[in-house]
């Protein structure tokens, strides 16, 4: 019998040998289960079998909250890096292995939207680290609560629960956040609370915290919005004027909205003082008030307890225009004010000032009639005019086509400054636009106005030919007042129409037909004359129809003329 055992072939030990490292290959950068086999005073001893021990440092086994005691023969979870380091050990990691499982149940628990367990350990930038299963989770300092807190030594005490917002196993970042699961216990909070609210429902809060815009009231697990105004029927700058942190306040109901968000009043548990508002301050009226604020556009004043009316301030004065009202009236000055306007939809009160006292433009228009003469200082002087005073508040304004007859206004208005007596004649009162309209030359009369005295269309004029052109005569109506009589006008009859039978000094006789004032000048006519007069001749000595001539008619009224002029 041949005992002899034969050897492996070159195949076969390759073989063996690519299954061997086969194995390895499958246990690197996985999880196996190993066993206890040896602890000392830093390391436990685990055999991962294949004849391959590692060692772990104790403080791998320790997790966040939790107490670990090992013994020898425990079986855990290790995480294989290497089969073999220098030392010819296995290189293992507990942290590792635990932060493998802690994956798998962090993307269970984030898949099904559940809660996890972890403790905050350390501050780094921008946030915390928390111990979550033992994978390290990111907590962003705005998700620690819902409010901004400068110590959380309290919460890396005791184990806390989260919600994971964000996973990335290549990158190995979880992110995760308490304060989404305060705000939705307190949402489930509000809601519960508020199912046994109702709108109108009087209740007591404790004032938490004040704003510029109100203050925000704590009614027992949810919070309110009594805004500023809404604490009291009178105005009021700031909340923390009535109102201080932690006074108890009872307070109504008055909306909640489908956010489940409730709005608070203080003022509507009191009497509206606002009710016969009409009655107490009938429009038209004067009633005494005290000034309590001042602004750009006017001022506030108390009518009385929570009742406020406002002066705009184009309400203020009759003549200072364009100031500030502060340089009117002061805070805590008593006036007299008259009620303009009550708008009730809206609370408002409009107050006139200026209406308590006189009017200097109806004193004007009462003393000073249209056509009476005004004298006073020149206190301005624009391209537009001159502004002269009409009394010791309002000006007057004199236009540059009512300074001079003889001059242009651009150039008679040179002859005046600043500080000069000037007297002037009133035009015009407006009362209503506050405007007064003067003139210096009214003063003088109106030559113009003289000369053409008794000068109209339709009347006829007897004039001097003062020169002869082809297209008409030019004549002398009067001193002042120059006329031209067109070819065309002068005869009836076209034969007639000739400038040249006339002499220069000739007087004839002929009908205004058009007026120009501002050039002192008329036209004329000597047709429209002999039209008008054989009409009136007609009608005088009949007509040619009952058998006299024409010749017959202007001959009897011809003769009638001259008789009359002897």
């Amino acid at each position: 019998m041949n005992n002899t055992v034969a050897k492996p072939s070159m195949d076969e030990f390759e073989s063996l040998l690519g299954e061997s490292f086969g194995i390895n290959d499958n246990i690197e950068g996985s999880v196996v289960r190993g066993k206890i086999i040896e602890i000392d005073r830093e390391c436990a001893i685990i055999d991962i079998g294949l004849k391959t021990e590692g060692r772990i440092e104790l403080k791998e086994f320790s997790s966040a909250g939790e107490n670990i005691v090992l013994n020898v023969g425990d079986f855990v979870d290790v995480y294989v890096e290497r089969i073999e380091n220098a030392k010819g050990e296995a290189v293992l990691s507990r942290e590792k292995a635990r932060r493998e499982e802690a994956w798998v149940k962090l993307e269970a628990a984030s898949q099904a939207g559940e809660k996890v367990e972890g403790m905050i350990v350390a501050r780094v930038k921008g946030g915390f680290t928390v111990d979550v299963m033992g994978a390290v989770a990111f907590l962003p300092g705005s998700q620690v609560d819902v409010r901004p807190l400068r110590d959380i030594s309290h919460l890396m005490t005791s184990l806390q629960k989260f919600a994971i917002l964000k996973m990335d196993y290549q990158r190995g970042n979880i992110v995760v956040s308490r304060r989404a699961l305060i705000e939705e216990e307190r949402a489930e909070q509000r809601a519960e609370i508020i199912e046994n609210l109702a709108e109108g429902q009087v209740i007591e809060g404790v004032i938490k915290n004040i704003t510029d815009y109100g203050a925000f009231v704590d009614l027992g697990g949810i919070d309110g919005l009594l805004h500023v105004t809404d604490i009291s029927w009178k105005r009021i700058n700031h909340p923390s004027e009535v109102l201080t942190m932690g006074d108890t306040v009872k307070v109504v109901i008055t909306k909640i909205s489908d956010a489940k968000r409730l709005s608070l009043g203080m003022k509507q548990l009191e009497k509206d003082p606002w009710e016969g508002i009409e009655e107490r301050f009938p429009t038209g009226t004067k009633v005494a008030g005290k000034i309590t604020n001042i602004t750009d556009y006017g001022a506030f004043v108390e009518l009385s307890d929570c009742i406020e009316g406002l002066i705009h301030v184009t309400e203020l004065s009759w003549t200072k225009k364009n100031i500030h009202p502060n340089r009117l009236v002061s805070p805590a000055q008593e006036v007299e004010v008259q009620i303009l306007e009550i708008d009730f939809a809206k609370r408002r009160i409009s107050l006139g000032l200026k209406q308590c006292i006189n009017n200097p433009w109806t004193s004007f228009a009462k003393n000073y009639p249209i056509g009476s003469d005004v004298t006073g200082e020149v206190r301005n002087i624009t391209e537009f005019g001159l502004f002269i005073a009409a009394s010791d508040e309002i000006d007057g304004m004199v236009h540059l086509n009512d300074i001079s007859w003889h001059e242009a206004g651009e150039v008679a208005i040179k002859n005046f400054k600043k500080g000069d007596s000037v007297t002037a004649r009133v035009l015009e009162v407006d009362i209503e636009k506050e405007r007064i309209s003067l003139g210096i030359k009214q003063i003088e009369g109106d030559p113009v106005a003289e000369a053409m005295a008794g000068l109209q269309k339709g009347v006829t004029v007897t004039c001097t030919v003062t020169a002869i052109q082809e297209n008409g005569l030019e004549v002398q109506v009067n001193e002042k007042v120059t006329g031209f009589v067109r070819k065309a006008d002068l005869s009836r009859d076209r034969s007639e129409q000739r400038p040249s039978r006339f002499n220069t000094g000739d007087k004839v006789d002929a009908m205004i037909t058009q007026i120009d004032r501002n050039n002192c000048n008329v036209t004329l006519s000597i047709k429209a004359l002999e039209i008008a007069e054989e009409k009136e001749a007609v009608a005088q000595y009949g007509s040619s129809d009952s058998g006299a001539s024409l010749g017959d008619i202007l001959g009897a009224a011809l003769q009638k003329k001259e008789d009359s002029g002897k």
